[in-house]
């Protein structure tokens, strides 16, 4: 089985009904780990479309966007420049709604994000709203109160 064969796309919607249905936290980090941890060139905007609602909408609060429907966002990512390398640092929620919070680099240019997935009884999704911070150093003040991030 390939990543993104029949069968491949088949387990990643069973693993996302399963956490819906079941609250099941490890089966949705295992989707979330195969849709986005492997590399740039593992993400796939044909396997994304695969488990998006036809009505599915993103929005970007930050820059006050928002896409509406699978299709618009599949011509969106097929024509990003440089597709990010996710790293998955952590994965929370129950039912129909989940917490992604990860690192996007692009070539160098590092983001935290936190995706907020909300699925619906099948386990696609439907919406998407993404927050985007860029890293910053720690004040001062707080050096003695704090423990860095890896």
């Amino acid at each position: 089985m390939t990543l993104w064969s029949e069968s491949g796309l088949a387990e990643l919607r069973e693993l996302l009904h399963r956490a819906v249905v079941h609250s099941d936290a490890e089966a949705m980090r295992t989707a979330v780990d195969r849709l986005f941890s492997q590399g740039p060139e593992g993400l796939s905007a044909a396997a994304e479309y695969a488990i998006r609602s036809p009505d599915y909408v993103m929005e970007m609060p930050q820059s006050r966007e928002r896409i509406r429907g699978r299709e618009a966002m599949r011509r969106m990512q097929e024509t990003y420049p440089v597709p990010p390398a996710i790293t998955v640092r952590r994965v929370t929620g129950a039912g129909r709604v989940w917490v992604m919070e990860g690192i996007n680099d692009y070539a160098g240019d590092v983001w935290h994000v936190v995706l907020v997935l909300e699925l619906d009884e099948t386990g696609r999704i439907v919406r998407d709203t993404r927050y985007y911070g860029r890293p910053f150093p720690p004040d001062p003040s707080r050096a003695a109160l704090v423990d860095p991030l890896e």
